[in-house]
């Protein structure tokens, strides 16, 4: 079965076509600044990569230039090969706990959960219209990155204000990266043999730490938005409300402005002036001192996480695990995390962790054999995630 899974955002289409269930990738690749001046696409096929300028009108446009190039390259003889599209959509409040086939009920429930993830859900549809349009044939699916979280219980997903204001406005926590945290949860299973109890630090350009008990998400550290959590790239990750009205007083500011400061002008970007781990590592290791004291802000905020996780796990843990681009290949983050869990028994082999390089091919342990706690460095893939998601829904799984 050749399948799609597909990624869209407000002015992007990312895709990636697979032959199912062999997993064997065919294809991949993304339209960028759809709506924009200087939008393009850039495809590879094996090694051969593929680039273009091209006006993008709209995600319409995108995909019928997408699956025009599937035939004149022969990638596919004819569009009904496709036999399925997975969509990744943000949110799915708390109305989904899995993939599903996308209806026209689902539809309109991903559009009524648009003010939750206002940049997020209705590029998803516009995603989901251009594929139901352009291959009517193809079985749709929704793959929601909220839905790995609501095992979650009430007692810890609800924030203490107002109850009406759940009951009412949905005002909960949600958790995000779920994707991730669900293929990590599927491979270590694999690896370990057994439903596992894990602590998964997803470290990117965003970051969420999720505890896992018995294969099962119990707690995450995003919350109603992506915002919620540990300190960020250029997220602030938690801090006290009142700052708001505070900065608003101070400097005159509205509402939207603080939001977009605290979204895209915080975390590492407002200490160290970079949100790029490898920017800032650079600048650590040379000691200047932003890059020093936004390094100590960051890794405090994670071990925080993983340290409140090790209680509701009750110690009783099976692995820790480094994935995502900070995760898979930040020997030095990975290196500073692990030294301050000493405390639990967790010891670093530093030439495990320097060697253990994703984008080298190399995942594995990288404490050392008396370690308390294995600490393992795995590469996630949401796009495989969404395609294994399609797959079984398609097969009736």
């Amino acid at each position: 079965m050749k399948l799609l899974s597909v990624n869209a955002g407000s002015s992007t289409l990312k895709f990636r076509l697979y032959e199912m269930p062999e997993e064997t990738l065919i294809v991949k690749g993304a339209f960028e600044r759809i709506g924009l001046d200087d939008s393009g696409y850039s495809i590879r096929i094996g090694n051969e990569k593929i680039s273009s300028l091209i006006p993008l009108k709209d995600h319409d446009v995108a995909v019928k230039i997408l699956l025009q190039l599937f035939i004149e390259r022969g990638i596919v003889n004819s569009l009904s090969e496709i036999e399925a599209v997975g969509h990744r959509v943000v949110h799915g409040g708390n109305k989904y706990s899995k993939s599903v086939e996308i209806t026209r009920r689902v539809l309109t429930e991903i559009d009524a959960m648009s003010p939750l993830a206002p940049l997020h859900n209705p590029a998803a549809l516009k995603g989901i219209y251009s594929f139901l349009e352009n291959i009517p044939n193809a079985r749709m699916v929704a793959c929601f990155d909220t839905a790995f979280h609501q095992t979650m219980d009430e007692a810890t997903y609800l924030y203490s204000v107002p109850y009406e204001w759940y009951v009412k406005h949905h005002v909960r926590k949600y958790g995000f990266h779920g994707l991730s945290h669900k293929f990590i949860t599927e491979k270590m299973t694999d690896i370990l043999g057994k439903r596992p109890n894990l602590i998964i630090c997803h470290i990117g350009s965003g970051v969420s730490i999720t505890a896992v008990k018995g294969g099962k998400s119990i707690d995450t550290s995003m919350g109603f938005t992506p915002n919620a959590g540990v300190m960020m790239g250029t997220r602030s990750g938690d801090i006290d409300y009142s700052i708001l009205k505070y900065i608003a007083q101070k400097e005159g500011k509205y509402l939207e402005l603080l939001d977009d400061e605290l979204n895209n002008s915080s975390g590492l970007e407002g200490i160290a002036g970079m949100s790029d781990l490898r920017d800032v590592d650079r600048a650590y290791e040379a000691n200047e001192s932003k890059a020093m004291l936004a390094i100590e802000m960051y890794v405090n905020r994670i071990v925080d996480y993983i340290a409140k996780y090790y209680v509701k796990l009750g110690g009783m843990i099976d692995a820790i695990c480094f994935t995502a681009g900070g995760g898979e290949n930040d020997d030095i983050i990975r290196k500073e995390i692990i030294k301050k869990l000493y405390p639990l028994g967790i010891i670093l082999d530093d030439e495990r962790n320097k060697r253990t390089i994703v984008r080298k091919g190399v995942e594995g342990i990288i404490t050392t054999d008396e370690s308390a706690i294995p600490a393992y460095v795995v590469a996630t893939d949401e796009e495989l995630m969404i395609a294994r998601d399609t797959y079984r829904i398609c097969e009736g799984r």
